[in-house]
């Protein structure tokens, strides 16, 4: 497996592109903008497209996928249909931002718990981890031990909640419970900022390291540091 991170729009989001080294095919998670410049380095590199996939509906993370689609005629995958909402603000919330190009989508695959995506040669597990909002999703990749989780972890912080539908608590279970188990050894890149390990954050990370939780009861008010 491949990958190569575009930040893109003004919140530096990491548009992730990743692609099966023995056929060529690529998926881009999360095209929240910059269309061309990621699509010009696929080509650069000899990869050929195969799928968009999208971790949840916010701006930043889907804003240029109906664009992407339309240049290449690919599928969306994703994200969970409890983000459908999110969806539907992307205009809106582009206008707020200063991204009047930005444009709500239509996935041709919704994405839930369990479901398995594949790219080329490769295999993909999906995980519904709601809490940032809550039709989240995070792409795993267990030969290569990576994942791409979006807005639910960061380096040394984790997803904010105070957005509509967030919760902190459910954000909290589903870091523990669902990407934890994935392994120590599973490096992830972050909807911001730079990469990490799941290990490195169950020793470090001030919100969710096993020190963190062992002091914090998983029942909270629904709010977030980050």
């Amino acid at each position: 497996m491949g990958v190569f991170v575009t930040p893109v729009t003004p919140l530096q989001q990491n548009c992730t592109t990743v692609w099966c080294t023995r056929t060529g095919k690529a998926a881009v998670i999360d095209p929240g903008g910059s269309v061309d410049a990621v699509l010009g380095e696929i080509a650069r590199r000899g990869l050929t497209l195969d799928r968009i996939w999208i971790t949840h509906g916010h701006l930043d993370h889907a804003g240029g996928a109906q664009e992407m689609k339309e240049k290449t005629g690919v599928l969306i995958e994703g994200p969970h249909p409890e983000d459908q909402f999110w969806i539907d603000k992307i205009p809106e919330s582009g206008l707020m931002y200063g991204l009047p190009e930005a444009r709500s989508f239509v996935t041709d695959r919704w994405l839930g718990d369990g479901d398995v995506v594949t790219l080329g040669d490769t295999t993909w597990q999906i995980l519904h981890c709601p809490g940032h909002t809550p039709g989240h999703v995070v792409f795993f990749n267990a030969q290569a031990r990576f994942a791409q989780v979006g807005d639910v972890l960061f380096q040394g912080s984790i997803g904010r909640t105070d957005f509509p539908r967030g919760n902190h608590a459910d954000l909290l279970t589903a870091i523990t419970t669902k990407l934890w188990p994935l392994g120590d050894d599973v490096t992830f890149v972050p909807g911001h900022g730079p990469v990490s390990t799941f290990g490195a954050e169950r020793r470090s990370n001030p919100y969710v390291s096993d020190a963190a939780m062992a002091r914090t009861p998983i029942a909270r008010p629904a709010s977030g540091p980050a």
